[in-house]
C-alpha cells in the first residue's frame, strides 16, 4: 500500500470558493520512500487575500504572476482526483478536513463531480498517540517535536513534513502505517455525493463522548438552577437590601454551592438574576477569567470573590 500525503494553499477562502492555488502531495510506499513529490499550482481565478487563523499574513513561496500563468482547477482537477482515489494509496494531510473542505467547494465552484475517497489525518494521529485533544496542535509544533524541518506554506513541503512526522510517530511505535492506524483504531473520515465527514480514532471518541457528557450535565444543572432560582421567595429587609447579585457560570452550575447562596441571599434582602446588565455584583472563583466574567469587568459590576461572598452572608 503507497502512502499519498497532501496539503493545499488558497488565495482566499469563501462561503462558496476556496480558490485553491496549490496542490502539493508527496507519494511514498509504506517505507516511507518517496516516489514522487510535487507542486501542481492553479489559477485561482480570484484576488490573493492570504492570512493566518491568527490574522497574520501568509508568504507564498511563488508569485502570484506565477500562479496566474497556470492551469485552473478544472483543468487539473481529473489528475487531482486520480491521485486521491486510487483504492491502493491510503490518503493523510494535516487537519485534513478543511483541505478536503476546500476541494469540495471548488468542486461545487466549477459544477465537477464529487471527490469520492477516505482520508485520515496526521494531527488525529499525534493527538491520539500523545491522549491529548485539549487543543489543535499545528504541524510546525508536532514536527518540531518530532524533529522535522520544513519550510511553511509550499504545499509539497508541508506534505513532505506531515509524511516525515507520521513516519515518526511509526518509529516511535515501532510500527508501520497500516499498523498505527490499525492500534489507534483509526476510522478515516471520508468525502462522497458532497458530503465530508471527519477521521476519528478511539481515543477522539472517548474523548468526544466525554465531553458531550459533560455538556449535557451542565445543560442539566442549569435548567435545575434556573427552576430553583425562579421559586417564589417573599420579600424580606436584611443587609443586602437593594443588591442585585450574579454569579459566574462555574458557581451556578455547582447545584451543592449555588443553590445555598441563593438562599442566604435572599434571606437578607437581596435579589439574583442571571443576566448582568441588571446586576450590581458579580460573584466569581479565584482565578475565573471566562468570557463571563470579562463580560462582568466591562460592565464595571463589582466584582466579589466566592470567599468575600461567602463572609458577607454570614456577616
Amino acid at each position: 500500500m503507497n502512502l499519498l500525503f497532501f496539503d493545499i494553499e488558497c488565495a482566499g477562502v469563501y462561503k462558496t470558493a476556496a480558490k485553491i492555488c496549490a496542490f502539493g502531495y508527496v507519494l511514498c510506499d509504506g517505507q516511507f520512500n518517496i516516489l514522487k513529490k510535487e507542486d501542481i499550482l492553479i489559477n485561482p481565478l480570484g484576488k490573493f487575500r492570504l492570512t493566518s487563523p491568527r490574522g497574520d499574513g501568509i508568504v507564498l513561496p511563488y508569485d502570484e504572476a506565477e500562479f496566474k500563468k497556470q492551469p485552473t482547477f478544472p483543468k487539473v482537477y481529473r489528475r487531482i482526483k486520480e491521485l486521491l482515489e486510487d483504492k491502493d494509496t491510503a490518503v493523510l494531510g494535516h487537519a485534513t478536513l478543511n483541505d478536503v473542505r476546500y476541494l469540495n467547494l471548488e468542486t461545487r465552484r466549477f459544477r465537477l463531480p464529487s471527490f469520492d475517497f477516505l482520508f485520515s489525518d496526521s494531527q488525529l494521529l499525534f493527538m491520539s498517540i500523545r491522549n491529548d485533544f485539549s487543543h489543535q496542535f499545528g504541524l510546525g509544533h508536532i514536527a518540531d517535536e518530532l524533529g522535522v524541518e520544513f519550510t511553511p506554506h509550499r504545499a509539497a513541503d508541508d506534505a513532505y513534513a506531515t509524511m516525515r512526522v507520521v513516519e515518526a510517530m511509526c518509529r516511535e511505535k515501532g510500527m508501520d502505517y497500516k499498523e498505527l492506524s490499525s492500534f489507534l483504531k483509526i476510522k478515516n473520515g471520508r468525502i462522497t455525493g458532497y458530503s465530508v465527514t471527519s477521521p476519528s480514532s478511539e481515543a477522539s471518541r472517548i474523548y468526544a463522548a466525554k465531553k458531550q457528557e459533560e455538556k449535557l450535565k451542565k445543560t442539566r444543572a442549569h435548567i435545575e438552577f434556573f427552576k430553583y432560582l425562579n421559586r417564589k421567595r417573599p420579600a424580606k429587609d436584611g443587609s443586602l437590601r437593594g443588591r442585585v447579585f450574579s454569579f459566574s457560570r462555574d458557581i451556578e452550575e455547582d447545584l451543592e454551592l449555588s443553590k445555598p447562596l441563593i438562599d442566604k441571599i435572599y434571606a437578607k434582602g437581596g435579589r439574583y438574576v442571571q443576566q448582568l446588565s441588571r446586576a450590581d455584583t458579580y460573584v466569581l472563583l479565584p482565578d475565573d477569567s471566562s468570557v463571563r466574567t470579562k463580560n462582568a469587568q466591562s460592565a464595571s459590576l463589582t466584582l466579589l470573590e466566592l470567599p468575600a461572598l461567602w463572609e458577607l452572608l454570614n456577616d
